[in-house]
C-alpha cells in the first residue's frame, strides 16, 4: 500500500480526493507563452506549414460587409438552436464597414432560426431603416440600447442581447457571476451589472444607462431583472461571449442550489483567474470558439442562411 501524503486521510487518497493546498504550487508564467493569446491554443507541425487562419483580410469594405452579414445571419441561427428566441425580443447589431455610423440589425418579429443574410436591415445613425438592406421594421428597444452602446464604445463593432433563460434567472439577483470555472474567467474583471430595471427600453436614457454600466472596457453586462448583453470586435465574438455567459449563469444557479444544501463552493483565486483571462479575453479566442458552430450551421442548413 502506498504511503499517505501528510495532510490527507487514507479515504481521501483511496477516493482520489487531492487538495492542491497540500502540494507546492508553481504558477504558470505568461513570459513562457506566445504573445498572441490565440497562438497559445493550437499547435501545428514543426515546419509551421500547418496553420490556423483567423479573421480573413478583405480587399474592400464591401467585401467585408458581405462577410459580416453572413456571420451575423449564422449568429441568429445559432441562437435559434440554443432556444434563445422569445417572441419579438432579442437583437444583435454590427457596425457597417462601408457607411460610418450605420449598423446592421435583425428585423422586427422574424424568428432567429429563419434568419438569412438578405433579411438583415441597415440602420442609420438616427435609427431609421435605410435603402441598403431589407425593407423591414426594426425593434425600437433594440435601437435605443444598441445605438447608445455603439456611441459610448467606439472600440467595439458588435453587440448582442436577448432574454435567455438562465441569464434572466440570475439577473434577478443583480449580482455578477463568480469565477467558479475556467470558462468563467472570460468575465473576470470584464463584467458589469446594471442594477436597475426601468421597464421596457423605449427611450434613449435607459440605453445610455446600460452603456454606462459597461464602462470603458467591459465586454459583458448583466441587466437586473432583464437578461444579458455582450460586446465584441466581431459578431462572432459577441455571440460566443453571450452563449458563454448564459452557460456560466446556469453553472452559478446550479452551484447556488448545491451550496444551499451545505456544499462549499471553491472560487478560483484572483491570480489564477487573471492568468486564465489573459488568454480567454483576447478577441480572436472568442471569435475562434464560434467557428465550429458556424461551420456546423453551414453543413446543417446547406448554407441556407447565406441567401
Amino acid at each position: 500500500m502506498s504511503p499517505v501524503p501528510s495532510g490527507l486521510s487514507r479515504s481521501e487518497v483511496d477516493n482520489h480526493v487531492v487538495d492542491q493546498g497540500v502540494f507546492s504550487k508553481g504558477h504558470q508564467s505568461l513570459s513562457n507563452l506566445d504573445e498572441n493569446p490565440l497562438r497559445r491554443a493550437w499547435r501545428g507541425d514543426k515546419e509551421e506549414r500547418v496553420q490556423w487562419s483567423s479573421v480573413p483580410k478583405f480587399e474592400s469594405p464591401y467585401e467585408e460587409r458581405e462577410w459580416v452579414k453572413e456571420h451575423m445571419a449564422a449568429a441568429f441561427r445559432y441562437w435559434g438552436k440554443l432556444g434563445y428566441a422569445d417572441g419579438i425580443s432579442g437583437h444583435i447589431t454590427v457596425k457597417d464597414p462601408v457607411l460610418p455610423g450605420h449598423y446592421w440589425m435583425n428585423p422586427f418579429a422574424v424568428h432567429f432560426s429563419s434568419m438569412t443574410k438578405s433579411k438583415l436591415v441597415l440602420v442609420s445613425p438616427d435609427g431609421y431603416v435605410t435603402e441598403h438592406g431589407a425593407q423591414l421594421p426594426i425593434n425600437a428597444a433594440g435601437f435605443y440600447i444598441h445605438s447608445a452602446i455603439h456611441k459610448a464604445r467606439p472600440d467595439i463593432k458588435a453587440a448582442a442581447h436577448c432574454h435567455s433563460i438562465h441569464g434572466r434567472a440570475w439577473s434577478a439577483f443583480g449580482l455578477p457571476i463568480e469565477t467558479l470555472t475556467q470558462d468563467a474567467c472570460l468575465f473576470y474583471d470584464n463584467l458589469g451589472v446594471y442594477k436597475n430595471f426601468g421597464g421596457i427600453v423605449l427611450a434613449k436614457e435607459e440605453g445610455e444607462n446600460i452603456a454606462a454600466a459597461l464602462g470603458p472596457k467591459f465586454k459583458a453586462c448583466i441587466l437586473q431583472n432583464h437578461g444579458l448583453l455582450t460586446l465584441g470586435t466581431t459578431v462572432d465574438e459577441a455571440v460566443y461571449n453571450f452563449s458563454s455567459l448564459e452557460r456560466q449563469c446556469q453553472v452559478q444557479l446550479l452551484a447556488e442550489a448545491a451550496a444551499a444544501n451545505g456544499r462549499k463552493k471553491t472560487v478560483i483565486s484572483e491570480e489564477d483567474a487573471q492568468f486564465t483571462a489573459n488568454t480567454l479575453q483576447w478577441w480572436e479566442v472568442s471569435y475562434t470558439n464560434f467557428q465550429p458552430e458556424y461551420n456546423l450551421l453551414l453543413e446543417e442548413t446547406n448554407g441556407a442562411f447565406l441567401r
